[in-house]
Protein backbone atom coordinates (compact mmCIF):
# COMPACT_ATOMS: atom_id res chain seq x y z
CA UNK A 1 0.00 0.00 0.00
CA UNK A 2 1.37 3.72 -0.37
CA UNK A 3 2.24 6.03 2.00
CA UNK A 4 3.05 9.74 1.67
CA UNK A 5 6.07 9.40 3.19
CA UNK A 6 9.54 9.55 1.49
CA UNK A 7 12.01 8.59 4.27
CA UNK A 8 9.22 5.67 4.64
CA UNK A 9 9.18 4.42 1.13
CA UNK A 10 13.30 4.49 0.91
CA UNK A 11 13.51 2.71 4.45
CA UNK A 12 11.07 -0.23 2.50
CA UNK A 13 13.01 -0.38 -0.83
CA UNK A 14 15.87 -0.41 1.92
CA UNK A 15 14.49 -3.80 3.11
CA UNK A 16 12.92 -5.14 0.42
CA UNK A 17 16.95 -4.55 -1.17
CA UNK A 18 17.99 -6.92 1.33
CA UNK A 19 15.34 -9.32 2.03
CA UNK A 20 14.67 -10.11 -1.71
CA UNK A 21 17.13 -12.90 -2.02
CA UNK A 22 15.96 -14.92 0.86
CA UNK A 23 12.96 -14.42 2.30
CA UNK A 24 10.98 -16.66 0.15
CA UNK A 25 11.71 -19.55 1.95
CA UNK A 26 11.29 -18.12 5.81
CA UNK A 27 9.29 -21.27 7.22
CA UNK A 28 7.41 -18.48 8.89
CA UNK A 29 5.47 -16.93 5.74
CA UNK A 30 3.02 -19.50 5.52
CA UNK A 31 0.44 -17.36 7.34
CA UNK A 32 -1.09 -16.70 4.63
CA UNK A 33 -2.08 -20.84 4.05
CA UNK A 34 -3.07 -20.72 7.45
CA UNK A 35 -5.11 -17.76 8.14
CA UNK A 36 -7.39 -18.60 4.77
CA UNK A 37 -7.57 -14.61 4.69
CA UNK A 38 -6.94 -12.67 1.54
CA UNK A 39 -4.60 -9.72 2.28
CA UNK A 40 -7.11 -7.35 0.62
CA UNK A 41 -10.10 -7.76 3.25
CA UNK A 42 -10.34 -4.64 4.06
CA UNK A 43 -8.73 -1.00 3.61
CA UNK A 44 -6.66 -0.25 6.21
CA UNK A 45 -7.89 3.14 8.37
CA UNK A 46 -6.12 5.53 9.86
CA UNK A 47 -3.90 5.10 12.64
CA UNK A 48 -5.51 5.69 16.14
CA UNK A 49 -2.76 6.63 17.87
CA UNK A 50 -0.62 8.92 15.32
CA UNK A 51 2.56 9.70 18.13
CA UNK A 52 2.90 5.69 18.09
CA UNK A 53 2.93 5.20 14.86
CA UNK A 54 5.19 7.64 14.30
CA UNK A 55 7.49 6.29 16.65
CA UNK A 56 7.26 2.76 15.20
CA UNK A 57 8.21 4.40 11.66
CA UNK A 58 11.45 5.65 13.23
CA UNK A 59 12.17 2.86 15.14
CA UNK A 60 11.85 0.56 11.97
CA UNK A 61 13.34 2.72 9.97
CA UNK A 62 16.66 3.08 12.14
CA UNK A 63 16.58 -0.88 12.54
CA UNK A 64 16.24 -1.04 8.55
CA UNK A 65 19.16 1.63 7.91
CA UNK A 66 21.69 -1.19 10.29
CA UNK A 67 20.22 -3.83 8.34
CA UNK A 68 22.83 -5.73 7.96
CA UNK A 69 23.23 -6.10 12.60
CA UNK A 70 19.51 -6.53 12.46
CA UNK A 71 18.24 -10.24 13.00
CA UNK A 72 15.87 -11.14 10.06
CA UNK A 73 12.78 -10.70 12.66
CA UNK A 74 13.43 -7.49 13.01
CA UNK A 75 13.50 -6.72 8.84
CA UNK A 76 9.95 -8.61 8.78
CA UNK A 77 8.81 -5.94 11.18
CA UNK A 78 9.68 -3.38 8.68
CA UNK A 79 7.69 -4.55 6.14
CA UNK A 80 4.66 -5.92 8.49
CA UNK A 81 4.19 -2.19 10.30
CA UNK A 82 5.04 -0.92 6.42
CA UNK A 83 1.75 -2.68 5.32
CA UNK A 84 -0.09 -1.32 7.78
CA UNK A 85 0.73 2.37 7.35
CA UNK A 86 2.14 1.66 10.92
CA UNK A 87 -0.76 1.54 12.50
CA UNK A 88 -0.33 -0.24 15.68
CA UNK A 89 -1.95 -3.88 15.91
CA UNK A 90 -1.86 -4.13 20.10
CA UNK A 91 -3.71 -0.89 21.01
CA UNK A 92 -6.56 -2.16 21.76
CA UNK A 93 -7.52 -4.48 25.27
CA UNK A 94 -9.21 -7.11 23.11
CA UNK A 95 -6.06 -7.97 20.51
CA UNK A 96 -3.98 -8.23 23.52
CA UNK A 97 -5.49 -10.24 25.51
CA UNK A 98 -6.04 -12.56 22.49
CA UNK A 99 -2.50 -12.94 22.18
CA UNK A 100 -2.09 -13.93 25.96
CA UNK A 101 -4.56 -16.31 25.82
CA UNK A 102 -3.02 -17.99 22.49
CA UNK A 103 0.48 -17.98 24.17
CA UNK A 104 -0.56 -19.32 27.08
CA UNK A 105 -1.64 -22.00 24.85
CA UNK A 106 1.26 -23.00 23.24
CA UNK A 107 2.14 -24.88 26.47
CA UNK A 108 -0.34 -27.22 25.21
CA UNK A 109 2.21 -27.67 22.01
CA UNK A 110 5.43 -28.76 23.92
CA UNK A 111 6.57 -25.28 23.92
CA UNK A 112 7.53 -23.03 26.43
CA UNK A 113 5.35 -19.56 26.82
CA UNK A 114 8.41 -17.60 28.36
CA UNK A 115 10.13 -18.20 24.48
CA UNK A 116 7.48 -15.78 23.78
CA UNK A 117 7.44 -13.14 26.71
CA UNK A 118 3.88 -14.23 27.89
CA UNK A 119 4.67 -13.01 31.12
CA UNK A 120 6.07 -9.87 30.52
CA UNK A 121 3.43 -8.75 27.77
CA UNK A 122 0.60 -9.43 30.60
CA UNK A 123 2.16 -7.67 33.31
CA UNK A 124 3.10 -4.69 31.38
CA UNK A 125 -0.60 -4.62 29.39
CA UNK A 126 -2.26 -5.09 32.78
CA UNK A 127 -0.71 -1.79 33.57
CA UNK A 128 -3.43 1.15 33.26
CA UNK A 129 -1.26 3.39 31.14
CA UNK A 130 1.68 3.07 29.72
CA UNK A 131 5.17 5.91 28.53
CA UNK A 132 5.33 5.93 25.15
CA UNK A 133 8.82 4.08 25.17
CA UNK A 134 7.13 1.55 27.06
CA UNK A 135 4.14 1.09 24.30
CA UNK A 136 6.73 1.29 21.62
CA UNK A 137 9.19 -1.13 22.57
CA UNK A 138 5.72 -3.91 23.65
CA UNK A 139 4.36 -3.17 20.56
CA UNK A 140 7.24 -4.61 19.04
CA UNK A 141 7.86 -7.30 21.60
CA UNK A 142 4.21 -8.58 20.66
CA UNK A 143 3.90 -8.80 16.60
CA UNK A 144 7.85 -10.77 17.50
CA UNK A 145 6.13 -12.60 19.88
CA UNK A 146 3.48 -13.67 17.51
CA UNK A 147 5.95 -13.99 14.48
CA UNK A 148 8.13 -16.67 16.34
CA UNK A 149 5.42 -18.34 17.79
CA UNK A 150 3.73 -19.04 14.18
CA UNK A 151 7.19 -19.74 12.83
CA UNK A 152 7.70 -22.14 15.75
CA UNK A 153 4.23 -24.09 15.13
CA UNK A 154 4.39 -24.24 11.39
CA UNK A 155 7.81 -26.00 11.40
CA UNK A 156 8.88 -26.89 14.45
CA UNK A 157 11.38 -24.38 17.22
CA UNK A 158 14.40 -26.58 16.26
CA UNK A 159 15.98 -26.76 12.63
CA UNK A 160 16.34 -30.84 12.42
CA UNK A 161 19.18 -30.05 10.41
CA UNK A 162 21.16 -29.65 13.27
CA UNK A 163 20.36 -33.08 14.53
CA UNK A 164 20.57 -35.06 11.63
CA UNK A 165 23.08 -33.66 8.71
CA UNK A 166 20.92 -35.39 5.73
CA UNK A 167 17.88 -34.45 6.41
CA UNK A 168 15.39 -34.10 3.43
CA UNK A 169 12.17 -33.60 5.13
CA UNK A 170 10.74 -30.10 3.40
CA UNK A 171 10.13 -27.07 5.44
CA UNK A 172 7.16 -25.13 3.86
CA UNK A 173 7.18 -21.53 2.12
CA UNK A 174 5.21 -18.66 0.30
CA UNK A 175 5.10 -15.43 -0.47
CA UNK A 176 6.17 -12.51 2.16
CA UNK A 177 4.22 -9.87 1.46
CA UNK A 178 0.75 -11.53 1.36
CA UNK A 179 1.28 -13.55 4.40
CA UNK A 180 2.47 -10.81 6.25
CA UNK A 181 -1.21 -8.89 4.71
CA UNK A 182 -2.80 -11.91 5.89
CA UNK A 183 -1.58 -12.13 9.43
CA UNK A 184 -2.85 -8.09 10.08
CA UNK A 185 -6.26 -8.56 8.68
CA UNK A 186 -6.31 -11.78 10.88
CA UNK A 187 -4.66 -9.94 14.20
CA UNK A 188 -7.42 -6.93 13.08
CA UNK A 189 -10.62 -9.50 12.92
CA UNK A 190 -9.82 -10.60 16.32
CA UNK A 191 -8.66 -14.23 14.77
CA UNK A 192 -5.41 -14.74 16.42
CA UNK A 193 -6.64 -18.19 18.23
CA UNK A 194 -7.18 -19.39 14.70
CA UNK A 195 -3.97 -18.11 13.72
CA UNK A 196 -2.52 -20.29 16.12
CA UNK A 197 -4.96 -23.19 15.08
CA UNK A 198 -4.10 -23.38 11.84
CA UNK A 199 -0.54 -22.95 11.91
CA UNK A 200 -0.51 -25.88 14.14
CA UNK A 201 -0.45 -30.08 12.06
CA UNK A 202 -3.89 -30.45 10.65
CA UNK A 203 -3.30 -34.16 11.22
CA UNK A 204 -5.49 -35.91 14.15
CA UNK A 205 -2.00 -37.07 15.74
CA UNK A 206 -0.99 -33.97 16.49
CA UNK A 207 -4.08 -32.67 18.38
CA UNK A 208 -4.03 -35.99 20.10
CA UNK A 209 -0.70 -35.78 21.42
CA UNK A 210 -2.03 -32.05 22.94
CA UNK A 211 -4.64 -34.00 24.73
CA UNK A 212 -2.52 -36.73 25.97
CA UNK A 213 0.35 -33.90 27.27
CA UNK A 214 -2.87 -32.25 28.96
CA UNK A 215 -3.67 -35.26 30.58
CA UNK A 216 -0.29 -35.94 32.53
CA UNK A 217 0.35 -32.36 33.23
CA UNK A 218 -2.72 -33.31 35.01
CA UNK A 219 -1.49 -36.21 36.57
CA UNK A 220 1.96 -34.16 37.19
CA UNK A 221 -0.07 -31.26 39.03
CA UNK A 222 -1.31 -33.45 41.63
CA UNK A 223 2.04 -35.67 42.34
CA UNK A 224 2.41 -37.89 39.90
CA UNK A 225 2.22 -41.18 39.94
CA UNK A 226 3.76 -43.61 42.47
CA UNK A 227 7.06 -45.12 42.17
CA UNK A 228 6.59 -49.34 42.73
CA UNK A 229 9.42 -50.55 44.89
CA UNK A 230 12.35 -53.56 43.45
CA UNK A 231 11.63 -56.85 44.23
CA UNK A 232 10.74 -60.29 43.21
CA UNK A 233 7.84 -60.97 39.89
CA UNK A 234 4.40 -60.38 41.04
CA UNK A 235 1.25 -62.95 39.03
CA UNK A 236 -2.18 -62.93 40.25
CA UNK A 237 -2.50 -64.73 43.51
CA UNK A 238 0.57 -63.29 44.77
CA UNK A 239 0.24 -61.25 48.32
CA UNK A 240 2.96 -57.86 48.80
CA UNK A 241 3.40 -54.52 49.92
CA UNK A 242 3.63 -52.84 46.85
CA UNK A 243 0.65 -53.95 45.23
CA UNK A 244 -1.36 -51.03 46.39
CA UNK A 245 0.95 -48.65 44.52
CA UNK A 246 0.96 -50.57 41.56
CA UNK A 247 -3.13 -50.46 41.68
CA UNK A 248 -2.78 -46.45 41.85
CA UNK A 249 -0.04 -46.55 39.66
CA UNK A 250 -2.34 -48.00 36.95
CA UNK A 251 -5.43 -45.84 37.77
CA UNK A 252 -3.78 -42.87 37.59
CA UNK A 253 -2.96 -43.17 33.82
CA UNK A 254 -6.07 -44.76 33.06
CA UNK A 255 -5.59 -48.35 32.72
CA UNK A 256 -7.69 -49.19 36.28
CA UNK A 257 -11.09 -50.61 36.70
CA UNK A 258 -14.08 -49.38 38.96
CA UNK A 259 -13.70 -52.91 40.59
CA UNK A 260 -10.42 -51.59 41.77
CA UNK A 261 -11.45 -48.70 43.56
CA UNK A 262 -13.02 -51.94 46.45
CA UNK A 263 -9.54 -53.18 46.93
CA UNK A 264 -7.31 -50.10 46.44
CA UNK A 265 -5.59 -50.91 49.99
CA UNK A 266 -5.40 -54.73 49.35
CA UNK A 267 -1.91 -56.43 49.35
CA UNK A 268 -3.55 -59.39 47.14
CA UNK A 269 -2.54 -59.44 43.13
CA UNK A 270 -6.17 -60.80 42.02
CA UNK A 271 -7.54 -61.16 38.69
CA UNK A 272 -9.01 -57.49 38.12
CA UNK A 273 -5.36 -56.18 38.53
CA UNK A 274 -3.82 -58.74 36.51
CA UNK A 275 -6.21 -57.56 33.75
CA UNK A 276 -5.57 -54.00 34.37
CA UNK A 277 -1.70 -55.22 34.11
CA UNK A 278 -2.72 -57.20 30.63
CA UNK A 279 -3.82 -53.68 29.17
CA UNK A 280 -1.02 -52.14 30.23
CA UNK A 281 1.55 -53.76 28.65
CA UNK A 282 -0.40 -54.17 25.50
CA UNK A 283 -0.67 -50.41 25.07
CA UNK A 284 2.84 -49.87 26.43
CA UNK A 285 4.10 -52.35 23.57
CA UNK A 286 5.44 -54.75 26.70
CA UNK A 287 4.81 -58.73 26.61
CA UNK A 288 1.10 -58.66 27.82
CA UNK A 289 1.44 -61.80 30.70
CA UNK A 290 -0.32 -59.92 33.26
CA UNK A 291 2.91 -60.49 35.50
CA UNK A 292 5.39 -57.46 37.15
CA UNK A 293 8.11 -58.90 35.99
CA UNK A 294 11.84 -56.12 35.32
CA UNK A 295 10.61 -54.88 32.00
CA UNK A 296 7.23 -53.73 33.45
CA UNK A 297 8.26 -52.74 36.67
CA UNK A 298 10.96 -50.44 34.65
CA UNK A 299 8.18 -48.88 32.35
CA UNK A 300 5.78 -48.25 35.03
CA UNK A 301 8.82 -46.70 37.32
CA UNK A 302 9.74 -43.87 34.47
CA UNK A 303 8.11 -41.06 35.68
CA UNK A 304 5.32 -38.51 34.35
CA UNK A 305 7.69 -35.61 34.13
CA UNK A 306 9.87 -38.08 31.44
CA UNK A 307 6.71 -39.35 29.67
CA UNK A 308 5.64 -35.52 29.23
CA UNK A 309 8.87 -34.27 27.83
CA UNK A 310 8.81 -37.55 25.70
CA UNK A 311 5.62 -36.11 24.34
CA UNK A 312 6.71 -32.72 23.60
CA UNK A 313 9.69 -34.20 21.58
CA UNK A 314 7.16 -35.87 19.19
CA UNK A 315 4.94 -33.01 19.10
CA UNK A 316 8.12 -31.30 18.03
CA UNK A 317 8.44 -34.30 15.50
CA UNK A 318 5.22 -33.93 14.23
CA UNK A 319 5.52 -30.13 13.39
CA UNK A 320 8.57 -30.96 11.25
CA UNK A 321 7.00 -34.12 9.39
CA UNK A 322 3.10 -34.16 9.37
CA UNK A 323 2.56 -31.99 6.45
CA UNK A 324 4.90 -34.22 4.40
CA UNK A 325 1.75 -36.90 4.30
CA UNK A 326 0.13 -36.99 0.87
CA UNK A 327 -2.78 -39.19 -0.52
CA UNK A 328 -1.14 -42.35 -0.58
CA UNK A 329 2.33 -43.03 1.26
CA UNK A 330 4.27 -45.65 2.87
CA UNK A 331 4.73 -44.94 6.59
CA UNK A 332 7.72 -46.54 8.17
CA UNK A 333 7.70 -45.77 12.05
CA UNK A 334 11.05 -46.98 13.12
CA UNK A 335 10.68 -46.62 16.76
CA UNK A 336 7.15 -48.80 16.43
CA UNK A 337 9.28 -51.03 14.60
CA UNK A 338 6.03 -51.11 11.79
CA UNK A 339 5.25 -49.92 8.31
CA UNK A 340 1.78 -49.00 7.03
CA UNK A 341 0.37 -48.20 3.83
CA UNK A 342 -2.02 -45.25 3.21
CA UNK A 343 -4.28 -44.13 0.83
CA UNK A 344 -6.65 -41.33 0.58
CA UNK A 345 -5.09 -40.44 3.93
CA UNK A 346 -6.05 -43.87 5.47
CA UNK A 347 -4.40 -46.35 6.83
CA UNK A 348 -5.19 -49.65 4.78
CA UNK A 349 -2.57 -52.19 5.07
CA UNK A 350 0.20 -52.79 8.37
CA UNK A 351 3.14 -55.02 8.78
CA UNK A 352 5.58 -55.64 11.31
CA UNK A 353 9.32 -54.52 10.66
CA UNK A 354 12.80 -54.96 11.87
CA UNK A 355 15.06 -51.75 12.02
CA UNK A 356 18.92 -50.95 12.25
CA UNK A 357 20.65 -51.62 15.37
CA UNK A 358 21.46 -49.08 18.03
CA UNK A 359 25.19 -48.76 16.40
CA UNK A 360 23.61 -48.94 13.17
CA UNK A 361 20.70 -46.77 12.93
CA UNK A 362 17.94 -46.44 10.52
CA UNK A 363 18.03 -42.74 9.23
CA UNK A 364 15.11 -40.74 8.87
CA UNK A 365 14.29 -39.38 5.43
CA UNK A 366 11.88 -39.16 2.65
CA UNK A 367 12.21 -40.77 -0.55
CA UNK A 368 10.22 -42.16 -3.62
CA UNK A 369 9.85 -45.88 -3.99
CA UNK A 370 10.23 -46.51 -7.97
CA UNK A 371 11.68 -50.03 -8.42
CA UNK A 372 11.19 -53.84 -7.09
CA UNK A 373 14.04 -56.20 -7.24
CA UNK A 374 12.37 -60.12 -7.29
CA UNK A 375 15.12 -62.34 -6.11
CA UNK A 376 18.03 -59.72 -5.61
CA UNK A 377 21.33 -60.77 -5.32
CA UNK A 378 23.02 -58.76 -1.86
CA UNK A 379 26.19 -57.11 -2.15
CA UNK A 380 27.83 -57.24 0.80
CA UNK A 381 28.05 -53.46 2.19
CA UNK A 382 31.98 -52.80 3.39
CA UNK A 383 31.33 -51.68 7.03
CA UNK A 384 29.13 -55.14 7.08
CA UNK A 385 32.06 -56.77 5.47
CA UNK A 386 34.98 -55.41 7.89
CA UNK A 387 33.02 -55.40 11.09
CA UNK A 388 30.75 -58.68 11.02
CA UNK A 389 32.31 -61.12 7.65
CA UNK A 390 35.61 -60.87 8.01
CA UNK A 391 35.86 -61.86 11.87
CA UNK A 392 34.02 -65.15 11.39
CA UNK A 393 35.97 -65.92 7.55
CA UNK A 394 39.26 -66.02 9.60
CA UNK A 395 37.88 -68.22 12.61
CA UNK A 396 35.68 -70.41 9.96
CA UNK A 397 37.46 -70.56 6.30
CA UNK A 398 34.13 -72.82 5.69
CA UNK A 399 31.79 -69.37 6.54
CA UNK A 400 31.91 -68.10 2.81
CA UNK A 401 30.48 -71.58 1.22
CA UNK A 402 28.00 -72.14 4.22
CA UNK A 403 26.09 -68.64 3.69
CA UNK A 404 26.81 -68.84 -0.49
CA UNK A 405 28.66 -66.09 -0.63
CA UNK A 406 31.09 -65.47 -3.68
CA UNK A 407 34.16 -63.72 -3.80
CA UNK A 408 34.93 -61.28 -6.89
CA UNK A 409 37.67 -58.97 -7.19
CA UNK A 410 37.37 -55.40 -8.55
CA UNK A 411 36.52 -56.23 -12.26
CA UNK A 412 33.43 -59.14 -10.86
CA UNK A 413 35.73 -62.48 -11.66
CA UNK A 414 35.16 -64.70 -8.67
CA UNK A 415 38.32 -66.21 -6.46
CA UNK A 416 38.62 -69.26 -4.68
CA UNK A 417 38.61 -68.06 -0.98
CA UNK A 418 41.59 -70.16 -0.23
CA UNK A 419 43.54 -67.84 -2.44
CA UNK A 420 42.89 -65.02 -0.38
CA UNK A 421 45.15 -63.57 2.40
CA UNK A 422 41.97 -63.00 4.95
CA UNK A 423 44.07 -61.16 7.28
CA UNK A 424 44.66 -58.26 4.83
CA UNK A 425 42.03 -58.32 1.98
CA UNK A 426 41.66 -55.42 -0.23
CA UNK A 427 39.81 -54.71 -3.65
CA UNK A 428 37.10 -57.61 -2.70
CA UNK A 429 33.50 -58.20 -2.93
CA UNK A 430 31.34 -60.29 -1.43
CA UNK A 431 28.06 -61.12 -3.18
CA UNK A 432 25.47 -63.68 -2.31
CA UNK A 433 22.99 -65.19 -4.87
CA UNK A 434 19.41 -64.69 -5.63
CA UNK A 435 17.47 -67.91 -3.93
CA UNK A 436 16.36 -69.18 -0.24
CA UNK A 437 18.25 -68.26 2.34
CA UNK A 438 19.71 -64.55 0.53
CA UNK A 439 19.86 -61.90 3.01
CA UNK A 440 17.44 -59.92 1.30
CA UNK A 441 14.70 -62.92 0.85
CA UNK A 442 12.80 -63.04 -2.40
CA UNK A 443 12.12 -59.73 -2.71
CA UNK A 444 13.79 -55.71 -1.85
CA UNK A 445 11.95 -52.26 -2.28
CA UNK A 446 13.93 -49.79 -3.57
CA UNK A 447 14.01 -45.82 -3.61
CA UNK A 448 16.87 -43.53 -4.22
CA UNK A 449 18.78 -41.96 -1.05
CA UNK A 450 22.40 -41.57 0.41
CA UNK A 451 22.34 -44.14 2.68
CA UNK A 452 21.48 -47.01 0.63
CA UNK A 453 18.81 -48.00 2.48
CA UNK A 454 15.53 -50.13 1.42
CA UNK A 455 12.92 -52.31 2.53
CA UNK A 456 13.32 -56.18 1.78
CA UNK A 457 12.17 -59.63 3.03
CA UNK A 458 14.18 -61.60 5.08
CA UNK A 459 15.07 -65.27 5.93
CA UNK A 460 15.17 -64.48 10.13
CA UNK A 461 11.26 -64.09 9.82
CA UNK A 462 11.28 -65.41 13.72
CA UNK A 463 12.54 -62.04 14.63
CA UNK A 464 9.21 -60.70 14.24
CA UNK A 465 7.48 -62.18 17.03
CA UNK A 466 9.95 -60.03 19.50
CA UNK A 467 8.50 -56.95 21.22
CA UNK A 468 11.97 -54.87 20.24
CA UNK A 469 13.50 -55.85 17.05
CA UNK A 470 15.99 -53.56 16.02
CA UNK A 471 18.08 -56.23 14.40
CA UNK A 472 19.61 -55.00 10.86
CA UNK A 473 22.40 -52.69 9.93
CA UNK A 474 19.96 -50.32 8.70
CA UNK A 475 17.73 -51.22 6.01
CA UNK A 476 14.10 -52.43 6.85
CA UNK A 477 13.07 -55.81 7.31
CA UNK A 478 9.35 -56.27 5.99
CA UNK A 479 7.40 -58.67 7.45
CA UNK A 480 4.64 -60.46 4.52
CA UNK A 481 6.80 -58.07 2.19
CA UNK A 482 4.95 -59.77 -1.11
CA UNK A 483 1.82 -58.25 -0.14
CA UNK A 484 3.12 -55.04 0.27
CA UNK A 485 4.77 -55.63 -3.38
CA UNK A 486 1.53 -55.94 -5.29
CA UNK A 487 -0.07 -52.94 -3.60
CA UNK A 488 3.06 -50.75 -4.64
CA UNK A 489 3.01 -52.49 -8.58
CA UNK A 490 -0.82 -51.35 -8.35
CA UNK A 491 -1.29 -53.58 -11.96
CA UNK A 492 -3.89 -56.76 -11.12
CA UNK A 493 -3.63 -58.04 -14.84
CA UNK A 494 -0.21 -58.20 -14.99
CA UNK A 495 0.91 -58.39 -11.40
CA UNK A 496 -1.33 -60.08 -8.93
CA UNK A 497 0.25 -62.48 -6.50
CA UNK A 498 0.00 -65.81 -9.10
CA UNK A 499 2.22 -63.69 -11.52
CA UNK A 500 4.66 -62.49 -9.15
CA UNK A 501 5.05 -66.65 -7.62
CA UNK A 502 5.97 -67.49 -11.05
CA UNK A 503 8.74 -64.97 -10.98
CA UNK A 504 9.86 -65.40 -7.38
CA UNK A 505 10.07 -69.52 -8.60
CA UNK A 506 11.83 -68.74 -11.11
CA UNK A 507 14.94 -67.78 -8.92
CA UNK A 508 15.87 -65.22 -11.62
CA UNK A 509 16.54 -61.88 -10.69
CA UNK A 510 14.38 -59.03 -12.44
CA UNK A 511 14.10 -55.52 -11.47
CA UNK A 512 10.33 -54.03 -12.68
CA UNK A 513 9.80 -50.66 -12.36
CA UNK A 514 6.57 -48.66 -10.82
CA UNK A 515 4.41 -47.10 -13.09
CA UNK A 516 3.68 -44.49 -10.55
CA UNK A 517 6.22 -44.05 -7.57
CA UNK A 518 5.15 -43.72 -4.34
CA UNK A 519 6.59 -41.89 -1.43
CA UNK A 520 7.96 -43.67 1.05
CA UNK A 521 8.41 -41.39 4.60
CA UNK A 522 10.87 -42.98 7.46
CA UNK A 523 9.69 -41.37 10.34
CA UNK A 524 10.80 -42.11 14.02
CA UNK A 525 7.81 -41.41 16.77
CA UNK A 526 8.82 -42.52 20.02
CA UNK A 527 5.06 -42.20 21.34
CA UNK A 528 2.38 -43.29 19.48
CA UNK A 529 -1.79 -42.85 20.04
CA UNK A 530 -4.16 -45.79 19.83
CA UNK A 531 -7.59 -46.03 18.69
CA UNK A 532 -8.95 -45.42 22.84
CA UNK A 533 -6.89 -42.21 22.30
CA UNK A 534 -4.28 -44.15 24.93
CA UNK A 535 -0.69 -43.05 24.78
CA UNK A 536 1.40 -45.65 23.74
CA UNK A 537 5.41 -45.09 24.70
CA UNK A 538 7.62 -47.08 22.67
CA UNK A 539 11.77 -47.33 23.29
CA UNK A 540 13.74 -44.09 22.27
CA UNK A 541 15.88 -47.31 20.92
CA UNK A 542 18.10 -43.97 19.30
CA UNK A 543 18.55 -41.68 22.00
CA UNK A 544 17.06 -39.13 19.62
CA UNK A 545 14.37 -37.59 22.13
CA UNK A 546 16.99 -36.55 24.27
CA UNK A 547 19.11 -34.39 22.00
CA UNK A 548 15.63 -33.00 20.57
CA UNK A 549 14.74 -32.19 24.25
CA UNK A 550 18.19 -30.16 24.50
CA UNK A 551 17.53 -28.11 21.16
CA UNK A 552 13.89 -27.23 22.77
CA UNK A 553 15.69 -25.91 25.66
CA UNK A 554 17.99 -23.40 23.99
CA UNK A 555 16.71 -20.34 22.89
CA UNK A 556 16.06 -20.30 18.55
CA UNK A 557 15.38 -18.31 15.80
CA UNK A 558 12.38 -17.95 13.75
CA UNK A 559 13.03 -21.15 11.33
CA UNK A 560 14.49 -20.58 8.23
CA UNK A 561 15.36 -22.62 5.65
CA UNK A 562 17.05 -22.81 2.38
Amino acid sequence: MPTTDTNAQVTVVQVKKRLRGWLTNIALLLIAAIVGVQAAATPLEPAQNPRLALQLREQLAQSAAQAAEHSQLDQLLAIFYQLRQFRPAWAEPAQQAALLAALDDIESDGLSSGDYALDTLRATWAQPTLPADVALTTELLATRSLLTALSHLLNGKVDPRVLERDWNFQARSIEVRSALSAMSAAIDAGEIAALFNRARPMYPLYEQLREGLRRLRKVQSTGGWPQIADGPTLKTGDDDPRIPALRERLRLSGYGDPEMEATADSTHFDQVLEDALRRFQRKQYLAPDGVLGKSTLAALNITVAMRIDQVRANLERARWLLHETSAEFLLVDIAGYKATYFQHGQPQWSTRVQVGKPYRKTPSFRSQINRITFNPTWTVPPTILRNDILPKVRKNPGYLAANRLRVLDHNGKELRAEQIDWSNPSGLTLRQDAGAGNSLGRVAIRFDNPYSVYLHDTPHTELFDLEQRAFSSGCIRVERPLELVERLLDDPAQWNRAAIDVVIASNQTRNVSLHRPVTVLLMYWSVDIHSDGRLGFKRDIYGRDSRILAELAKPQPLRLFD
